[in-house]
């Protein structure tokens, strides 16, 4: 007998032991399915299709247009809505853990107003990419016309672009560009201010309103302008300083000029025109001495750099003699006299 309990005993122990094994774990779901008008719908029909599985949960709003439904199995799905068998609404991404119940609810008239403001975005946008397109076309015509010479023809398109949308920055500075190439330079100053209102520290439209004050004779402006695209267009800053150099060389002030072409070539030990204008700029401080012409340290240097450079360039001729003016000997490249000593 005792033998017999016993046996009994573990049998029940191993029941006991393995009953949670056979206990599944589900989740729980609910939710409110309101009309347009922000009404209950009773007896509406709410579907659970799980997104792996494939598992279909069917079921129906009460009097009060809520449902609620236990034994859900745990996983990933796709909540729809259906009315007199027509779907008019659905949520993806319902995820269905032990640890909440999870709310899904129907708002259509929450939904209508979703739709309708994703409707009327995706109608602006449509819109405003219509009217991006109509602007490039008109761009493109615009520097068409300004390679042809018909920089008044340009202006006119491009006044009109501004009208259209005039908050776009690159349509102000086009209408700069033709402005300036039909030499109306106070208007292009005012287009490209307009444009860097919209988009500031532009490098590019820096440098294009400094050469506009330049050629208006707002010098001090011209290179202002200049340091200031320097400043905001460190890649291309070689070029503004170089530009802000010319400016200075055609005004006189040559110490400035000089100190420009300087930070040039700094920034940019390849360019040949830097070096020709500073020598041009030194050149302009010679002195005379016993009927010879002494020109300042660093002249010959840079006439001679720009000859390395461009031994046949476009300044070659005037560099060799500039050379020849101050008594130095053209050199092959620096320390290497091509024909007798430096004096």
């Amino acid at each position: 007998m005792k033998r017999y309990l016993n046996f009994s005993l573990m049998l029940l122990l191993l029941v006991m032991c393995s009953a949670p094994g056979w206990a599944q774990i589900t989740g729980v779901v609910k939710g409110v399915v309101k009309d347009k008008d922000g009404k209950p719908i009773a007896g509406a029909t709410v579907e659970l299709v799980g997104t792996q599985t494939g598992t279909k949960y069917t079921l129906k709003t009460n009097s009060k247009g809520a449902y609620y439904s236990v034994g859900i199995s745990l996983g990933n799905y796709r909540a729809t809505l259906f009315l007199n068998g027509q779907e008019v609404d659905s949520h993806g991404n319902v995820v269905i853990t032990a640890t909440e119940e999870r709310e899904v609810d129907f708002d259509l008239a929450a939904d209508a107003a979703m739709a309708a403001e994703q409707n009327k975005a995706a109608a602006a946008a449509q819109q405003q990419n219509t009217k991006i397109k109509g602007l490039n076309a008109t761009l493109k015509q615009a520097k068409e016309l300004e390679g042809a010479g018909n920089y008044d023809q340009a202006v006119t398109i491009l006044q009109q672009a501004t009208q259209v949308d005039p908050n776009q920055d690159l349509v102000w500075a086009y209408l700069g560009d033709a402005q300036r190439g039909a030499k109306k330079y106070t208007d292009a100053i005012e287009s490209y201010q307009k444009a860097l209102a919209i988009k500031p520290n532009n490098g590019p439209y820096l440098g294009q309103v400094a050469d506009a004050y330049a050629k208006a004779g707002q010098t001090d402006k011209a290179v202002e302008q200049y340091a200031a695209a320097a400043q905001a267009d460190p890649t291309n800053a070689a070029q503004y300083y170089y530009n802000e150099g010319a400016v200075l060389t055609n005004i006189g002030k040559v110490d400035d000029a000089v100190a420009a072409f300087d930070k040039t070539i700094q920034l940019d030990p390849t360019r040949a025109d830097a070096y020709y204008w500073k020598g041009i700029d030194l050149i302009g401080k010679a002195t005379m001495k016993d009927n010879k012409m002494v020109a300042p340290p660093g002249t010959a240097e840079a006439f001679n750099k720009y000859l390395e450079l461009q031994p046949t360039g476009k300044y070659a001729d005037a560099a060799k003699q500039m050379l020849a003016s101050i008594g130095a000997s053209v050199e092959t490249s620096y320390g290497k006299t091509k024909s007798g000593k430096k004096n």
